[in-house]
């Protein structure tokens, strides 16, 4: 997928390095200041309100929906990985849709089946969902193994991977079963309209950049600065799970 002229394997120039070094850097403080907001956690008060009502609440959980997807830094950096790339609104549209089938079939499943995950696990799943996008983006695998996954299969499949990741944050705070399933419904419609709106902001910046002349000079640091993101989501989820 990624252009065969923006370089050999990561065989970076300097000014490039130095780029990557100052994107890298930034990623470091952004996901470190970030704190419990990277193992799809959900905010305190929001916590409080989850447990505490009863019935049906569809504005309120289509709300809480949205907000969880776009203050989801992994969804965000993954959603980044998969359009990087795709200039048609309709192959952004399948990749999309694959995603959000993956997605909200396992949040739903994953919470009205109480089938739990350790959040730490999963979460470092999700790490490597962005480092694995970023390392198709370079085309890492046609260099060093000869061969290209199928990006649609892998898309729906890490899908899957992030819906579990919210499904056993919701499990942990004893979600109602009064309401359960037209609450998580509209949950997932939230989860969807904030990935829209996510996705458009992220199509307006890269609409403005691709019209650029360094748009593929830049492109290669910018999925290297993405996957050194995803290994510090890796990193920290591991950190977790092991001294939790």
């Amino acid at each position: 997928m990624f252009p065969s002229q923006l370089g050999g394997a990561f065989g970076l120039p300097v000014l490039a390095r130095r780029h990557a070094l100052t994107l890298f850097t930034l990623l470091v403080m952004l996901l470190g200041a970030s704190g419990e907001a990277l193992a799809h956690a959900v905010a305190e008060g929001d916590k409080g309100y989850i447990q505490e009502i009863y019935g049906v609440h569809l504005i309120s959980f289509i709300y809480l929906g949205a907000k969880h997807m776009v203050t989801g830094y992994d969804h965000i950096l993954f959603l980044l990985g998969v359009i990087f790339f795709l200039y048609r609104m309709q192959h952004i549209a399948i990749y999309v849709s694959l995603f959000a089938i993956g997605h909200s079939t396992t949040m739903l499943l994953g919470v009205y089946f109480n089938i739990g995950i350790n959040s730490y696990l999963i979460d470092a799943i999700i790490g490597l969902s962005v480092v694995y996008k970023a390392l198709d983006n370079i085309g890492a695998y046609q260099r060093w193994f000869g061969f290209q996954p199928n990006t649609k299969v892998a898309t729906l499949v890490f899908g899957l991977f992030h819906g579990f990741g919210l499904s056993s944050k919701i499990i942990e705070y004893d979600i109602s079963p009064d309401g359960l399933v037209p609450n998580l419904l509209a949950f997932n419609v939230g989860v969807e309209i904030g990935q829209l709106l996510a996705l458009s902001a992220i199509l307006i910046v890269m609409g403005f950049w691709r019209r650029t002349t360094g748009f593929l000079r830049h492109a290669y640091t910018a999925n290297v600065a993405m996957m050194c993101a995803g290994f510090i989501l890796v990193g920290y989820q591991l950190t977790g799970y092991f001294i939790a």
